[in-house]
């Protein structure tokens, strides 16, 4: 097929798409109808986490503080020396020792009966894990990014939908103060109409090298952590630096991408949606298993021409945070000092009237998520934003990756013209692990 015209004939067609053209919009909303694991007000939620490391142990924190609302009955994770760690502060915390175990997230999942389930592993191991936990009919609060790949996203999605579940992505700035107000002022015109978008994410850390073969520590179950990856040597750098290697993660690309390019679309009514042309250069390692981006620039344009540049912070001129700009000048807001300012000091104090759009509010996020168990609301963050949100970085990896630009279509969610490109969207498995059958 011919790219020049495959592009003219898209882009012809996509313009006539509105801003907000919904990704899987054959299917009803998740949140639409009933779901598993409602709670009425005063019955306490019965949860169970899958991945006790940092973040995870990060999240035991938050979730004992609702114990009132929360009973957190298990625990699973890979490492032994995790487990042990996180059974005795949720043991402290609920004043017993009734905090089970788990080394396997399938005997977790088999055993435990449960309504919600907060999950925090490596991203490589989403797309199975995520998909089903939503099989056995839980609530999921799910960390970012969404998914490794677009395939595992979209199966992500599917498993969500077809289970009826509240699903909470773990980008916790749309439940910050400066996140919302941000974005409501430029989708409310306040700089006028929205033409161009920065989204300046971390510089990436650049380490290149491999480390020396090491024996597998006694608690850690190695070929368990791998998963559906390739088969390694264990060198040492599995808990900690996994994000910097692409069997695991696409760097600061992929994680920062559920945080700032998911604010970026917000405010412009397209997070349900995604760019239609996405190209791209990055800089990576010559040597070494630390083989991520160590820079990254990334251009997107949508159907309706608004144009989007994704960077490392260095390369923009606010450097880190999302910047809108638009006829009449820009807002800009980060999260360093709950940054937000404009080209105008002004615009920050202007008020949105009653017959504005009023973007959806929540100051806590784990709390949005038991709120809307409870009520069968959707949550500020649902499985489709999430996927819309690491899509349009994974889109990006690939233009990287293959050096072309890429042609998308977010109603499909296929790449245009391109085959090569196109068996970049999923991933072999290593067996005998797959995603579940939906």
């Amino acid at each position: 097929m011919d790219n020049t015209s495959t592009r003219r004939t898209f882009l012809k067609r996509s313009a006539a798409l509105t801003a907000g053209t919904a990704i899987f919009p054959q299917i009803i909303s998740s949140t639409a109808l009933g779901m598993g694991g409602r709670k009425a007000p005063g019955e306490r939620f019965v949860m169970g986490i899958i991945g006790a490391g940092g973040n995870g142990m990060g999240a035991i924190e938050k979730l004992v503080e609702f114990r009132s609302d929360v009973q957190v009955v298990a625990v699973c994770d890979v490492d032994s020396l995790h487990l042990a760690k996180a059974k005795k502060m949720i043991d402290e915390a609920y004043r017993n020792r009734d905090c089970r175990t788990y080394e396997h997230f399938r005997e977790f999942l088999d055993r435990e009966k449960m309504d919600a389930v907060y999950i925090a592993v490596p991203d490589h191991w989403h797309g199975i894990i995520y998909s089903e936990a939503a099989q056995k009919n839980l609530n999921v609060f799910g960390q970012k990014p969404l998914c490794r790949t677009i395939e595992d996203g979209q199966a992500i999605v599917r498993a969500v939908r077809k289970n009826n579940i509240t699903w909470q992505t773990g980008c916790q700035q749309r439940s910050t103060e400066n996140f919302h107000r941000g974005a409501e002022l430029a989708i409310n015109g306040r700089v006028g109409e929205i033409k161009y978008i920065e989204v300046g994410m971390p510089d990436s850390v650049r380490r290149i090298g491999t480390p020396r073969i090491q024996e597998v520590p006694p608690e850690l179950n190695w070929d368990l952590w791998l998963g559906p990856a390739l088969k390694v040597p264990y060198r040492g750098v599995c808990h900690r630096d996994w994000r910097w290697q692409l069997d695991y993660s696409g760097g600061q690309t992929t994680d920062w991408a559920g945080h700032h390019i998911d604010i970026a679309q917000w405010g412009t009514g397209m997070d349900r949606t995604g760019p239609v042309e996405i190209s791209g250069k990055g800089y990576y390692p010559s040597e070494g298993i630390y083989n991520v981006p160590f820079e990254y620039d990334i251009q997107c344009k949508y159907a309706n021409g608004l144009e989007m540049r994704i960077a490392n912070a260095s390369r923009m001129p606010l450097t880190m945070g999302i910047t809108w700009y638009g006829e009449d000048g820009w807002v800009h807001v980060d999260r360093k000092r709950d940054v937000l300012k404009a080209s105008d000091p002004t615009i920050l104090k202007e008020v949105i009237g009653d017959d504005e759009i009023k973007l959806y509010k929540s100051t806590n996020h784990i709390k949005n998520f038991f709120d809307c168990i409870r009520s069968g609301e959707e949550t500020i963050a649902p499985v489709e934003i999430g996927f819309s949100s690491i899509a349009v970085a994974l889109l990006g990896e690939i233009a990287m990756t293959t050096g072309e630009t890429i042609y998308w279509d977010p109603d499909e969610q296929k790449i245009i013209g391109n085959h090569r490109a196109s068996r970049l969207l999923g991933r072999p498995y290593r067996a005998p692990w797959k995603l579940p059958s939906l």
